[in-house]
């Protein structure tokens, strides 16, 4: 065991000597830090978790425990590897742990530590950490800290460009780069290395639905479940319920739909935004909208060979409202008027519908903008919501229809 330990900390010290790109975070690091509470950072796979607690503990003195480590996981023993951080990091202020999920029971051990006075930081790539272990063994216990694959700001900080204050000899490559940005996402491993992005994304999906989903949840027929993930990834955006797909697909029954539909969810692979409406029991059993958590695994693994560019800004404008906070079990719907007109985006603050934000990748056909702003105004007057958005990819000006004020905004400033 203290190899094992010491293997991972000349691992940690080695990851700590690289650079890397500081993160756009809302959170004070130092308050975190300085707090007791467990500092509980969550995501998808390979967006940076790991290397955001490391910068977070950079001039601290920590302990590391990488649980995507099968030598640590088959030599598992709680007090002898307890006894052995004190031998490989004498006098440690900080434990992190690293996608710990991977380990049994793990909740209950880290809920042990915590009672034992260690200041811990946990990173995991399975949003079940928060909808269930979390939530029962160590509530009002953690802060939590979402990363998501990089913002388009991030993207440009990477590119050395200031999003929002670009020269004009600049906006030529800005343009190049927003374009780039919506065709193949933001994950930290390709953004230097666009020619691997298709072979590097197309193994990462796949590895998330057969280790942290099939193996996970010991899934017996894998070729079901991945049919329901290939078929999700290429129907992003679209309107899907469990009935359709069951039948679509030839599964079962709806309830193995629905089981592998959350287990596709617990990664933070798919998201899936309810139909809003003032009764929970109709909003239960209208269709949801499936999205991916990066357009860059669209391009990936998608069926479709033409470019949906419309859907592409449409998912790009959904992850961006997740990176702000919005949940889709909470404050994030989409809406169909009782004349069939869609809005993209419903989102609510407590019980107050606070803004509706359509997407429409080109507006400059006068059929399309008519078409879109109907569909806003309609909506609107329904759900009584005044502030209205239409994000575009480069348009910028103010609609006034119907006693209405519509901003249209390009991608880049939302």
């Amino acid at each position: 065991m203290k190899t094992i330990i010491f293997n991972q900390k000349k691992e940690r010290d080695e990851l700590l000597s690289r650079p890397y790109l500081t993160r756009r975070n809302h959170q004070n690091i130092k308050m975190m830090l300085d707090s007791r509470l467990i500092k509980l950072i969550t995501g998808p796979r390979r967006v940076g978790k790991s290397t955001q607690a490391l910068l977070m503990l950079r001039d601290k003195n920590f302990a590391y425990l990488n649980f995507d480590n099968k030598p640590l996981l088959d030599a598992w023993d709680a007090d002898l590897v307890m006894r052995m951080l004190d031998v490989v990091y004498p006098g440690y202020d900080f434990l992190l742990l690293d996608e710990v999920q991977n380990l049994d029971k793990w909740d209950l051990w880290v809920s042990e530590l915590y009672r034992l006075g260690k200041n811990l930081i946990i990173t995991g790539s399975n949003a079940k950490m928060l909808s269930s272990e979390m939530a029962t063994v160590l509530t009002g216990k953690y802060l939590q800290v979402e990363m998501l694959p990089f913002s388009l700001e991030e993207f440009f900080d990477w590119n050395k460009l200031d999003l929002h204050n670009l020269k004009e000899e600049q906006r030529a490559n800005a343009i190049v780069l927003t374009d780039d940005y919506l065709r193949n996402g933001g994950y930290p491993e390709v953004v230097a290395s666009r020619q691997l992005t298709r072979s590097y994304l197309n193994t990462l999906f796949d590895s998330i639905v057969w280790k942290d989903v099939a193996k996970r949840h010991n899934v017996r027929n894998i070729t079901d479940l991945n049919d329901l993930a290939m078929y999700l990834v290429s129907n992003f955006c679209n309107p899907v319920s469990a009935n359709e797909l069951t039948e679509e697909l030839g599964f079962s029954s709806v309830t193995t739909t629905k089981k592998y539909m959350d287990y596709l969810h617990e990664p933070f692979l798919f998201y899936y935004v309810p139909r809003y409406n003032n009764k929970l029991r109709l909003m239960k059993k209208a269709p949801r909208k499936v999205y991916v958590v990066d357009n860059g695994l669209v391009a990936a693994k998608a069926f479709s060979l033409s470019d949906n560019l419309g859907r592409l800004l449409e998912n790009q404008v959904f992850v961006e409202l997740i990176r702000r906070g919005y949940d889709t079990e909470k404050n994030m719907f989409y809406y169909r008027s009782r004349n069939d007109k869609e809005v993209d985006f419903v989102l609510r603050e407590g019980t107050r519908i606070k803004r509706l934000v359509q997407v429409c990748y080109d507006l400059s056909s006068p059929k399309t903008e008519k078409r879109e702003v109907d569909s806003l105004i309609e909506c609107a007057g329904e759900l009584k919501c005044d502030e209205l958005v239409i994000v575009t990819n480069d348009d910028e000006r103010t609609i006034e229809k119907d006693g209405y004020m519509i901003n249209v905004i390009p991608v880049a400033k939302f």
